[in-house]
């Protein structure tokens, strides 16, 4: 190996550790990577700059403007809502539910597709007394599967298709992954639906465990001066014995007193940190001299006038997130977004920590006392996913043309792309030209659709990627790995392109791993003298088959708060549908490519 080599994999494997140990937002840690080769001479600038102006990555751009003006109409949503209002059953569900939702994420965002979703399923649960948990998994899993159908399905297949472009090859055509894409989802389906279903867990959902009181918060409330029982002891004072609530610890002025025990004095201006039922903490704002800190002007006592303005929402904080790493005083949470956080919760996990110094970290499920505004406002926010109000969901009132018409400019596209009459990126341009004109939606609202730091991510990866071919890096790893693999036959050299990708997608994210491997699989195929198209499909769809944790797609981590998910619970359901579906497109690959 060269210094440079060297150099490039030492890099590379930081950025891994950086991108596993969430030490910043992913496009940060690769935009790192990316500077780094800028600045010590291992890229150009032009080679530094060519992700920025990938295909692939700027068809995701207008893409994310198209599937937001569908998503805007709520024409989709209400479909699918009145199409399940007729689900009886458990197999129903599947058939009625499932399957179409697989077939919208081909050709739709599949995170607005899950938000939108899941509190539709949480709500048809509760009113069938089944647990959430059995259906939030799978509706992720489907809407990856899904994603692996066409071209625009995923970013990853986009990537794929912008990067196979930049060395010269045609790129895929519009339904060319469908090959394997239609056959995992199938057995996917089936999967998920037999012996799936039965190994996903049981657990009550928010609205019911809030009903409940056992859903476990931190909260925090503020001794005042005119608190009865100032400079007595916390049994006397009647905090040491509440239902279903603990005081774990006081923070008085530089000073923490935890344990909390019973002879502990209460002093002014203490602040009580108590883990424990929401309702309880609630009653406790009651007594006089107890102030729930909220960190907004909004207050509990707001959601009794009854008068709309008030609402508790339910956000899950995204791993895209900018609050991650902060405390919620240091990101100034209230002026941002004019809310309060009066609990957050982590799953099996006791925070032992005032309200404004918890570090949220992803997935973090955010209890917020909000305006009547606040979902509208931020449902397109890369900060966190909001998932409900907790209050009754208001309608939308878009105009219902304007939906028709945008879900109509969306299928005319995929017609042209699929006739060759357009190439996407064309079709995709056509499409926001159309939407603007028409005012189906402003360009204010196109520009809150595009999700600027996923795209940040893939042009930097590219980036990261071009250093790997650059320096002979990928010749280097392609030729070691086959010197291994390849006395095993071509099958077991696809298993292993497989493997290694759908483990990088697992750690760290889908389009990082699959513009780490394609320039390995690229060089594999040309050292083995076979058709490049079949590596490249390999890397799309395994850099998507991200089953196993909730970490490595979005998706994933969008459910795992609002269905009260152990890690543990995607191991024991995706890890028989990881390789399921790793078996099923290395067989179909090897005979369709090789």
């Amino acid at each position: 190996m060269t210094f440079e080599m060297v150099f490039v994999s030492i890099i590379i494997l930081t950025m891994l550790v950086g991108l596993l140990l969430e030490v910043a937002r992913p496009d940060m840690v690769v935009f790192s990577a990316l500077t780094l080769f800028l600045l010590t001479g291992i890229l150009t600038p032009e080679q530094a700059l060519k992700g920025f102006s990938n295909e692939g990555m700027l068809t995701i751009a207008l893409l994310f403007i198209v599937a937001g003006a569908v998503q805007k109409s709520g024409m989709v949503d209400r479909l699918m809502k009145n199409w399940l209002v007729n689900t009886k059953s458990i197999k129903g569900m599947t058939g009625r539910f499932f399957a179409p939702v697989s077939m919208f994420s081909a050709f739709l965002n599949n995170t607005p597709i899950v938000v939108t979703f899941t509190p539709i399923i949480r709500d048809w649960c509760e009113e069938k007394g089944i647990a959430p948990s059995k259906f939030l998994i799978p509706l992720s899993y489907v809407t990856i599967l899904g994603g692996t159908i066409t071209l625009m399905g995923t970013s990853t297949n986009l990537v794929v298709h912008g990067m196979l472009k930049d060395y010269g090859f045609e790129g895929f055509a519009f339904f060319q992954l469908a090959i394997v894409g239609v056959p995992i989802t199938l057995v996917g389906l089936v999967y998920l639906s037999t012996i799936g279903y039965k190994l996903l867990p049981s657990y009550k959902g928010f609205h019911e465990r809030v009903k409940e009181d056992s859903r476990k918060y931190i909260a925090e409330l503020t001794v005042e001066d005119d608190f009865p029982y100032l400079n007595q002891s916390v049994k006397k004072a009647g905090l040491r014995d509440l239902k279903g609530l603990y005081l774990i610890e006081i923070m008085r002025s530089n000073e923490i007193v935890s344990p909390v025990r019973s002879t502990t004095i209460i002093q002014s201006g203490d602040r009580l940190i108590f883990t424990g039922l929401i309702s309880t903490i609630a009653d406790l704002e009651k007594i006089r001299g107890l102030h729930l800190e909220t960190g907004s002007h909004l207050k509990l006592e707001d959601l009794k006038n009854g008068n709309g303005e008030t609402q508790l929402v339910e956000a899950v904080v995204s791993h895209q997130s900018s609050l991650l790493s902060k405390t919620i005083k240091e990101s100034k949470f209230r002026s941002k977004f004019d809310a309060g956080v009066i609990a957050v919760h982590r799953n099996n996990e006791r925070i032992k920590s005032k309200i404004g110094d918890i570090r949220l970290r992803p997935g973090d499920t955010l209890l917020l006392l909000t305006g009547a505004d606040f979902v509208a406002k931020n449902q397109q926010s890369n900060d966190f996913y909001v998932i409900s109000s907790l209050d009754t969901p208001k309608e939308l009132n878009e105009d219902p043309l304007k939906g028709w018409l945008a879900i109509g400019v969306l299928i005319s596209m995929i017609l042209l792309v699929t006739l060759g009459f357009l190439s996407m990126f064309k079709a995709m341009v056509l499409a926001v030209l159309i939407l603007l004109v028409g005012k189906i939606i402003s360009p204010e609202e196109a520009k809150g659709y595009i999700q600027f730091h996923v795209l940040l991510l893939i042009a930097s990866a590219i980036g990261v990627g071009a250093a790997i071919t650059s320096t002979g890096l990928a010749d280097f790893v392609a030729e070691n790995v086959l010197s291994f693999v390849q006395p095993l036959g071509i099958l077991a050299v696809i298993l292993v392109v497989y493997f290694l990708t759908n483990i990088f997608t697992e750690m760290i994210t889908n389009v990082a791993a699959a513009v780490l491997m394609l320039p390995i699989g690229l060089e594999m195929a040309n050292q083995l003298n076979v058709d490049p198209m079949g590596f490249a499909v390999t890397i799309a769809i395994a850099a998507s088959a991200s089953f196993i944790t909730p970490i490595g797609y979005q998706t994933n981590l969008i459910v795992y708060g609002p269905g009260e998910y152990k890690f543990l619970d995607y191991f024991k359901v995706g890890f028989p549908l990881s390789i399921i579906v790793m078996v099923v497109t290395t067989l179909i690959i090897y005979q369709v490519w090789f």
